[in-house]
Order: structure tokens, then C-alpha cells, then sequence
């Protein structure tokens, strides 16, 4: 199987992205699953930073390291570089689509949490606007979302 390279977008690239790929990278490493993640945000707010301190407070908290990722902004060649690009949310969804200037991605850009909650629509929450209880619930529900994402890779289900 070709390594497969999956995008987390969110919006400023500090909290629930880098999360998401720092959950993925690990949990994959754990089970042997050689994939590429990477994370990037639709806005540009962050560009060059690290992620919010919160963030990697969670994620070491749980024995994993992110403080050495960069936020950058997402950019249209993305489309062409990723497999499959999650957003966190709606209202990122739909920028990707704003910024790709296409809808024909509908197959590779994908709701993050339909994974686990298909057609439900379900948002990862931004933590920025609250207090550290709100990483450790997202990073609850984006630990288990990628376990559903490896199971689905795993026994080849992901791209059918």
C-alpha cells in the first residue's frame, strides 16, 4: 500500500490541528502504520508559530510531543499533495473549498468527525475561546476519531 498523506486543517493551525496530527502520527506509529500527516490552518493568524501552549500541554500530558510543529496556512496545491483532508470544522470546510476555488474535492475533503459520526455533521470544538478543560475534551474526541480513522485504514474501508 502507498503511504497515505493526510491533511488537519483548522483555523489558525495552534490548537485542534496540531492536535489532530499529533494524535495521528502517534497513534499510527503505535499499531505500525506508516502514513505522512501533516496540519495546517485557513487563515494565515499564526504562520511560523508553534502550537498554543495548552495544546502541547495536553498532548505531553498524554505522551506526546508537539511543540516543535508550525502553524502555516493552508494553500491550494494542498489539494493536489494530500489523500485526504480533514477539516475540524463546517465553517472550515467550506474555506478549503474557497480557497481551492473547487468543489470537485467533495471525495478528498471530509468533515473530520463524519469518520466516527457519519452525516451527522458534528463539529471539533474550538478550545481557544475557553479554559483547559475544553483541550482535554477535544483532545478526547480527536484521539478517538483517529482511532476510527486507523481501523478504517487498516482494513482498507477509508476510501470506500
Amino acid at each position: 500500500m502507498e503511504k497515505i498523506r493526510i491533511l488537519m486543517v483548522c483555523l489558525g493551525n495552534i490548537c485542534r490541528s496540531p492536535l489532530a496530527q499529533g494524535i495521528m502520527e502517534h497513534k499510527a506509529k503505535l499499531v505500525g502504520l506508516d502514513i505522512f500527516v501533516d496540519s495546517a490552518g485557513t487563515a494565515n493568524y499564526h504562520s511560523g508559530e508553534h502550537p498554543h501552549t495548552s495544546s502541547i500541554r495536553v498532548a505531553r500530558e498524554n505522551g506526546i510531543d508537539i511543540s516543535g510543529q508550525q502553524a502555516r496556512q493552508f494553500l491550494p496545491g494542498d489539494l493536489n499533495k494530500f489523500d485526504l483532508i480533514y477539516a475540524m470544522d463546517s465553517d472550515n470546510f467550506e474555506n478549503i473549498h474557497r480557497i481551492t476555488g473547487t468543489n470537485q474535492s467533495v471525495q478528498k475533503v471530509r468533515l473530520f468527525l463524519d469518520e466516527s459520526y457519519p452525516g451527522e455533521g458534528m463539529n471539533v470544538p474550538d478550545p481557544w475561546y475557553g479554559n483547559y478543560d475544553g483541550y482535554l475534551k477535544v483532545f478526547d474526541l480527536i484521539a478517538a476519531n483517529c482511532d476510527t480513522i486507523i481501523t478504517k485504514i487498516k482494513d482498507k474501508s477509508l476510501f470506500a
